[in-house]
């Protein structure tokens, strides 16, 4: 995609894709070594340099985030519900809506997917509001599909909410959210802390929504979306009772009836105080959480205690959805979920130094001034269940400072640490200060979630309502793989922190000798990761993990000399590591390759060969597959700069070595 941010001033443009190098060889397994080393080399220097070009002058790097249509269909719907919709974002908007839409009608969440109903429903209504019209050939074939697949009775429960806001779905056949639920304590099953943050951020503001249950005037109907436009909102069924869906669906029941009986005092100070819960977590920029979902619903339930549009939280809400807008070339407006600014610049910084861009080059110095002004010296959500533990995380975005998370802080550290800054005692104190804080979040298990501990409770996915992806944060191999990666850098190998950590990733392997991706697509991230990790901390290259995870990378390999997943592989156990190669999924397998001793196989040299084969001149590489998660399988990322951070850290790696120079 080529486009200009509205984001932070000084973002780098986007490149517009320029033509296909010649392949340098036909028969990748007939290649010597000397032949590989020498396209390793010309393609790792073109990479660096292009990486070099995208840069900000503030020191940050940030590539685009695709997701799916339905970020853009929500800001429109946002925008209808408060009034505030006008003609050229509708126009911008809907013109890339319509540009993401297959030929059977449909829109899917990562490029390649299946048909998704909730997704063509949100599509669809967006461009009813665009003006388009339903007897058009795309809306036919995009209603017919949707009728096909049982209607919006069948589409998620946050798709319903978005159309009861107009009337189009009638909110008692909707779970119920007690906005009680604020007044949980800590220690209490089903509290917001025991969902994972960015489920948290959502639910809190949609407690309001589900207990105001606002309707506004629909502008036409949606007959044509139902399989039964007399009756369009039919019962579920209950299932057993013995069942979990049984259980819950049953107290989803109970609460319709307390809501008939619940006392209204204490039913408007639960409202305030989730109100005041949200705006004191608005961050200094306007957006909540850095990411798109909280923000419209926060936005929404703040509208309806009261704020108006001119109110200075409100006024920054909608300031802050702005700068999370691209706009491409043809016109076409794209709303972003989430900007990755924090990784996005800690990722390039070790891709630049590995391969072997100087320590204390002035664009790496200027990288990790930015990084260190970026570091969070004050408490967050996390700090409800460690109370006692100093801060000094690294969050994801521009602005989230309540809510860091492991995984970055994790690279932060091993990206300052490859770069020699001139103020070592700033360095050093920053660099402490993440460490402490990623070990004071370990988990009871010795592993790491994203952004909280222990948040593991299984209750939180088995309710109703909870039908829109993962809901908590419970440790994952690739987040500990990293945490346990900074740790042996930072001499803390032999901890014994870092020893349980160990262990409880050799207990995590795949029978198969993968490990599984939470954050990443999939098998291959998982791998890709662990291994590196695995072998810094200490185990040696003949392990039987070790081997194990080669044997396996080296069977999953395809024809072409790269490696490729598709996201099927989170709903498939027979789809693990098969798709069409990528440039970041196969550098994830070489970084595991070359880690574990295997720079002279055939499988790394046919991998380095692909890579250098399908660069383009200027040293980037395409890459449409989604090959970040979300939620696995439920939301799916398309991180533009994944596909030049990793393949440049493998081909670094193998041009020099593994030890950079600065760490």
């Amino acid at each position: 995609m080529t486009a200009t941010t509205n984001g932070p001033a000084g973002a780098a443009p986007s490149r517009p894709a320029p033509a296909r190098t010649t392949a340098t060889t036909t028969d990748t397994a007939a290649l010597d070594s000397a032949a590989v080393e020498a396209a390793a080399e010309r393609a790792r220097a073109r990479a660096a340099d292009h990486l070099l070009g995208l840069q900000s002058p503030e020191g940050w790097w940030k590539g685009d985030l695709d997701t799916n249509v339905t970020m853009d269909a929500e800001d429109l719907l946002l925008r209808q519900f408060l009034g505030i919709r006008d003609e050229a974002t509708t126009r911008s908007a809907a013109l890339f809506i319509r540009g993401e839409q297959r030929e059977d009608g449909t829109w899917a969440t990562f490029h390649g997917g299946p048909p998704d109903l909730s997704t063509t429903v949100e599509a669809y209504v967006a461009l009813r509001l665009a003006g388009d019209s339903p007897d058009a050939p795309h809306m036919t074939r995009a209603a017919h599909w949707v009728r096909s697949q049982g209607g919006i009775a069948e589409a998620r429960v946050f798709t319903r909410i978005w159309l009861a806001l107009f009337g189009w779905w009638p909110w008692d056949r909707l779970p119920e959210l007690p906005p009680e639920l604020i007044f949980l304590p800590p220690w209490a099953p089903l509290n917001i802390y025991d969902f994972g943050c960015w489920a948290r951020q959502t639910i809190v503001p949609l407690t309001i929504v589900s207990a105001k249950r606002p309707v506004r005037p629909a502008p036409f109907p949606l007959d044509e979306l139902h399989t039964d436009p007399a009756d369009p909102a039919p019962r579920a069924r209950f299932a057993p009772l013995a069942s979990w869906n049984g259980a819950f669906q049953r107290l989803d029941r109970a609460l319709h009836a307390y809501r008939k009986v619940a006392p209204r005092a204490l039913r408007r100070a639960a409202m305030a105080t989730a109100g005041r819960w949200i705006v004191e977590r608005q961050e200094n920029d306007g957006c909540w959480g850095g990411i798109q979902p909280p923000a419209v619903y926060s936005m929404i339930a703040l509208h309806l205690l009261g704020y108006d549009l001119g109110h200075p939280v409100m006024r920054a809400g909608l300031e802050s959805l702005d700068r999370f807008t691209l706009t491409r070339e043809d016109g076409s407006r794209m709303v972003e979920a989430c900007q990755s600014p924090v990784w996005d610049t800690c990722l390039a910084t070790i891709a630049l130094a590995d391969a072997g861009v100087p320590a204390d080059h002035p664009q790496l110095i200027r990288a990790a001034d930015w990084m260190l002004d970026e570091q969070i010296e004050r408490p967050g959500d996390w700090s409800v269940r460690r109370p006692h533990l100093a801060p000094g995380g690294w969050a994801f975005e521009f602005h989230n400072d309540n809510y860091p998370d492991i995984d970055d802080t994790a690279e932060v550290v091993l990206a300052l640490r490859r770069v020699r800054h001139p103020d070592t005692a700033r360095m050093e104190r920053a660099i402490s200060l993440g460490v402490r804080w990623n070990l004071g979040m370990q988990s009871k298990n010795g592993a790491w979630g994203a952004f909280d501990v222990d948040n593991t409770s299984s209750l939180p996915n088995r309710l109703p309502f909870c039908d829109f992806g993962e809901v908590v944060d419970p440790p994952s191999a690739d987040v500990t793989a990293h945490v346990v990666e900074m740790l042996a850098a930072e001499g803390l190998a032999a901890d014994p922190r870092t020893r349980r950590a160990v262990d409880w990733l050799l207990a995590e392997q795949e029978p198969s000798g993968a490990w599984f991706g939470r954050w990443g697509v999939n098998y291959l991230y998982g791998t890709g990761s662990a291994v590196p990790a695995l072998i810094d901390a200490g185990l040696p290259t003949t392990h039987p993990a070790i081997r194990r995870a080669v044997a396996w990378l080296e069977s999953v390999q395809n024809d072409d000399g790269g490696w490729g997943e598709d996201l099927r592989s989170y709903r498939e156990q027979g789809r693990m590591a098969r798709g069409a190669s990528t440039a970041s999924q196969t550098g994830w397998a070489l970084m595991a390759l070359l880690a574990a001793g295997e720079r002279e196989s055939r499988a790394a040299r046919r991998g380095v060969t692909f890579l250098a084969d399908t660069q383009h001149e200027d040293g980037s590489w395409d890459e449409p597959y989604y090959t970040g998660t979300g939620f696995p399988w439920d939301f799916s990322i398309n991180y533009h700069l994944y596909r030049q951070v990793f393949p440049l850290t493998a081909l670094g790696r193998y041009t020099r070595g593994a030890a950079p120079e600065g760490a």
